[in-house]
């Protein structure tokens, strides 16, 4: 594609970016014997079965005990009762044993009740009511029994070993995504983050983090703190001291990283601890997505909870982006309040101000039910909250994953990803050693990195001049039907680009490898004309790019 052309794109988001890369992709395959090959999402194409049988079985259940207290024609039934509805429900199960979901239902009850020392009516009611949805969600910042449960799955997926101590304060939200624009909202109306501010980043990182900034409801400026890949995508000491910075009032990361799929260190871990006792009003945001595709993996927010707000999303590890399932966490000592706590008088009375309707004391209200409030523009709290079928799907996937005493699951969802990665990595004909850091949920492929090694410097040096770094991803719509995203859209380098191991067959990701060299050559084979060098003829060189490319058969 024509450089100027690719310029006009250079400001898009690479989610945005995707949708043209889609339509070119679409267009080969409809038009030659390849396969449209869409491996720019991270949407999963695998699912947990178990916890979602248990929540179909659940619901059947619900709509028993429904009728059980009113059933009137033409189908109006009444709300459950939770006195001997944990009785009901074991009898019921031991009547339709055969049912998908009924042995993980069956034993979660006595679990949860040895686990967490449930009242068994109590719990199996919130299960009931909630599945059904006839109530507004009470709590509206989560459900007690939920909240509990999900605390508990938060301490293996995002805290690691050891276990911090106290306890976190979770709200449960519509993903990731609704986590990220709840936090960033609530810093803003709690002066935690002011116009004109300055925030690190840890890049490459998830693009929205890179915009949201940038909006005029934040105005804030960016620091990056960089990378990588020369250092294993770990952040070294000189870009980790620019958080002794003062004026950078915090330090927002993804880990494991998205692009780089890769967690951070004990070591650089240990790095940051050292900045945070030099800047201990340092504010951290970890989001921690991929995190259970790291055996063993420690957050931030494990390590040091005091200063950190943590994301979590279900979405990627279990299947089910559809759901809208995600968990802020704050800990219960926690540095936001003790800030709120030191602004100026003339500040707080603003502050109290907004939220004087919901408390008669509002310099008391903890920082996490500021997030609540705030979600739901102060007004509209008592509606706040995660809807409650929702939240039931959140604590079955919970209580499945720590009732999974053998990671079974875990180790099934890894080798799904590490299989893609190696057939990739063959493809492209690279050797790249293990990193038991590295998720395998994406990939970057550095392309100026891999035609270095490949082509040579006076390759790189031409390509660098003549080619715009977005003629990559075009290239591999226009010509192989397929979608990789733009690593510059993360902050990550120009020449690089994105590969999720997550959303395609396994037999595939040797193909995408594949095409990313026969692009390489093509640049090649440009570079030689342009210097006047012994060419293939176009037959040849068409036949080797197509050799390469392995084009696949329409399915």
């Amino acid at each position: 594609m024509d450089i100027m052309k690719l310029r006009e794109y250079e400001g898009l988001s690479p989610f945005e970016i995707k949708d043209f890369l889609a339509k070119a992709a679409s267009k080969v395959a409809g038009t030659s014997a390849v396969t449209y090959l869409n491996a720019g999402r991270g949407n999963p194409n695998w699912i947990a079965t178990e916890p979602r049988e248990a929540f179909f079985l659940l619901g059947q259940f619900a709509i028993v005990e429904s009728k059980r207290v009113m059933d009137l024609p033409p189908g109006v039934g009444g709300m459950p009762k939770a006195r001997g509805i944990a009785s009901r429900m074991s009898a019921w199960l031991g009547r339709h044993a055969e049912m998908p979901g009924a042995g993980f239902l069956g034993a979660l009850v006595p679990w949860a009740v040895q686990k967490f020392g449930f009242d068994a009516d109590k719990f199996v009611h919130e299960l009931v009511d909630s599945i059904i949805g006839d109530n507004y969600p009470v709590p509206d910042r989560m459900l007690v029994h939920n909240e509990q449960v999900v605390h508990e799955y938060l301490q293996w997926a995002m805290c690691g070993s050891p276990r911090p101590k106290g306890k976190f304060k979770l709200y449960a939200v519509e993903g990731g995504t609704a986590a990220m624009c709840y936090i960033f909202k609530s810093m803003k109306t709690n002066r935690l983050l002011n116009a004109g501010d300055t925030i690190a980043l840890g890049t490459p990182i998830f693009t929205p983090y890179l915009e949201m900034p940038h909006l005029e409801d934040y105005d804030l400026k960016i620091v990056n703190i960089q990378a990588t890949q020369e250092n294993r995508w770990q952040f070294d000491d000189a870009e980790l001291d620019k958080l002794l910075d003062p004026k950078i009032k915090a330090f927002f990361l993804v880990n494991p990283g998205n692009p780089s799929a890769v967690a951070l260190s004990a070591k650089t871990i240990a790095k940051i601890g050292a900045i945070i006792k030099k800047r201990p009003d340092l504010i951290l945001l970890t989001d921690d997505v991929y995190g259970t595709f790291v055996p063993g993996f420690r957050s931030l927010l494990g390590a040091y909870p005091y200063n950190t707000i943590g994301v979590y999303s279900y979405s990627k590890y279990f299947g089910c982006t559809g759901w809208r399932l995600g968990v802020i966490a704050v800990h219960e000592d926690n540095l936001f309040d003790k800030l709120i706590a030191q602004h100026p008088e003339p500040v707080l009375k603003k502050i109290d101000k907004r939220y004087s309707a919901l408390t008669l004391e509002p310099r008391k209200m903890r920082f996490i039910d500021r997030i609540v409030a705030d979600s739901r523009d102060v007004a509209l709290n008592h509606t706040a909250g995660l809807s409650l079928p929702q939240q039931v799907m959140m604590l079955l996937f919970s209580a499945y994953e720590l009732m999974d005493t053998k990671k079974h699951y875990q180790k099934a969802c890894m080798g799904i990803v590490k299989k893609r990665v190696e057939a990739t990595l063959e493809g492209l004909g690279l050797d790249v050693p293990p990193n038991e850091l590295h998720d395998n949920y994406y990939g970057l492929i550095d392309f100026e990195f891999w035609a270095r090694k490949n082509l040579g410097e006076d390759v790189v040096a031409w390509m660098k001049e003549n080619v715009h770094p977005l003629d990559i991803v075009f290239r591999l719509a226009e010509d192989h039907g397929i979608v990789l995203l733009n690593g510059s859209g993360f902050e990550a380098p120009d020449w690089s680009v994105r590969v999720s191991f997550a959303n395609l067959d396994d037999h595939v990701y040797d193909d995408i490898g594949r095409a990313v060299k026969a692009v390489a050559r093509s640049y090649r084979q440009a570079y030689e004309a342009s210097k006047g060098k012994a060419v293939k003829t176009s037959r040849t060189a068409t036949a080797k790019v197509k050799a390469d490319s392995k084009p696949r058969a329409k399915k």
